[in-house]
């Protein structure tokens, strides 16, 4: 179906001003006209934005699918199958959102991502990595501190995101595995958390020689390597193994900034989950006492933007939100607008999203040739960008891949 979008405002990703008085023209899922010029070809549809911003699909690229509930070890009790229903679920909802595409950061594997490729359902284009490599006592080890497994946590059976696998021919046996079954990158823990049992967020985690092998086996697939992260000395040691993108990273500072921009590496904070929406982080306020608690975590995170900016550092967008909290996946773009403009907020949920999922001048973008995942937005985000999370929903078209996914433009 062809479809032509008229009178609105464009932001392609990434201009820092609204382009006006363009003709966007869709067919056969992308976009093959973008001028001033009037589209030759004679659309099916045409669409009167009447001055609203037509913009790129949004990119969430910390997501976790089968995460259907808000408890880390519940979550890696549940079967499967149950919680691939919920997957259905939250990403329809995200779709809904305005997000095209999402990263998966634990768990979500081949089965999903067929289904979404066969458009068994309709759903964000999933990015997936299939269950996330921890070792021993890390943050994916989610044994209660007094339970046994003997040697070592895999007699205890893998949950659904996290496998715990240890030496240097256990994490590339497992990264072999993955890349085998068609992930699009791997992730490891390489550092404590807030939501495993055992393990401090200042904890250091997986050998230099553990990660270099993760990061040699996805490389050999065209893949590359996401570290969860959080202090300043596991995320510079990530960077310099050759872990791509780091997530989180509440606790980078401005030498580390500086190591993660020459290794030319992407970090990816998600300030949302740490943000007490009906009391969602309750449960783990002990566990991040040892940073000042949650409230500091979240501040120190703010901080770590800053220093990632000051250092010329890739900023992506995530969020990291489980089950029912994923209704507030929209309000990470009220907290990154704390230390950020509204164009590099957006920015970095479309283009520099892309980029990290390699689908650079593809995905999170307005341009001939690129992908047709697009949204309409009543108002301008570029001044405003309470326009995604304020109390009125104004995404009044999601389009994914030149399909309309919905659409209330009057």
């Amino acid at each position: 179906m062809k479809i032509s979008f008229s009178n609105s405002l464009v932001f392609d990703g990434y201009s820092a001003s609204l382009i006006a008085d363009h003709v966007v023209g869709v067919s056969d899922g992308r976009i093959v006209h973008f001028a001033k010029e009037p589209w030759d070809d004679a659309p099916d549809l045409t669409i009167d934005l009447r001055g609203k911003v037509l913009m790129p699909g949004l990119i969430d690229a910390h997501y976790h699918a089968y995460a259907g509930v808000n408890n880390y070890f519940d979550v890696e009790q549940l079967p499967l199958t149950y919680l691939a229903h919920l997957a259905r679920n939250s990403l329809q909802s995200s779709l809904q959102r305005g997000f095209t595409s999402v990263r998966d950061a634990a768990g979500a594997d081949y089965g999903l991502w067929r289904a979404i490729e066969e458009r068994r359902f309709r759903a964000p284009r999933l990015f997936f990595g299939d269950k996330a490599l921890s070792q021993t006592g890390g943050h994916g080890d989610v044994r209660p501190i007094h339970w046994s497994a003997g040697a070592c946590a895999c007699a205890w059976g893998p949950g659904a995101l996290v496998q715990v696998v240890d030496g240097v021919e256990g994490v590339r046996k497992a990264a072999r595995e993955i890349m085998r079954q068609g992930a699009h990158h791997i992730k490891i823990m390489a550092s404590g958390g807030l939501s495993s049992p055992s393990d401090p967020v200042w904890m250091t985690q997986y050998s230099e020689d553990e990660i270099r092998a993760a990061v040699d086996e996805a490389g050999r697939w065209r893949g590359y390597v996401m570290a969860h992260a959080y202090g300043a000395d596991t995320v510079a040691r990530a960077v310099k193994c050759g872990v791509r993108s780091i997530e989180h990273g509440n606790l980078i500072d401005a030498a580390t900034a500086r190591t993660i921009a020459e290794a030319g590496a992407f970090v990816v904070p998600t300030l949302i989950t740490y943000d007490d929406l009906e009391g969602n982080v309750t449960e783990l306020e002990e566990a991040a006492a040892e940073v000042g608690g949650l409230k500091m975590l979240l501040r120190r995170g703010l901080e770590a933007i800053e220093h990632c900016k000051a250092a010329g550092v890739k900023l992506g967008f995530g969020t990291d939100l489980f089950g029912p909290m994923l209704q507030y996946e929209l309000h990470e773009f009220r907290l990154r607008g704390e230390v950020d403009t509204p164009f590099e907020v957006l920015h970095s949920a479309t283009a520099v999203n892309a980029a990290l999922v390699q689908r650079q001048g593809d995905l999170g973008c307005v341009r001939a040739g690129a992908t047709a995942d697009l949204i309409a937005v009543d108002g301008n985000p570029l001044e405003d960008l309470s326009v995604f999370w304020g109390a009125t929903n104004r995404i009044s078209l999601v389009m994914k891949e030149g399909e309309m996914v919905c659409n209330a433009v009057a």
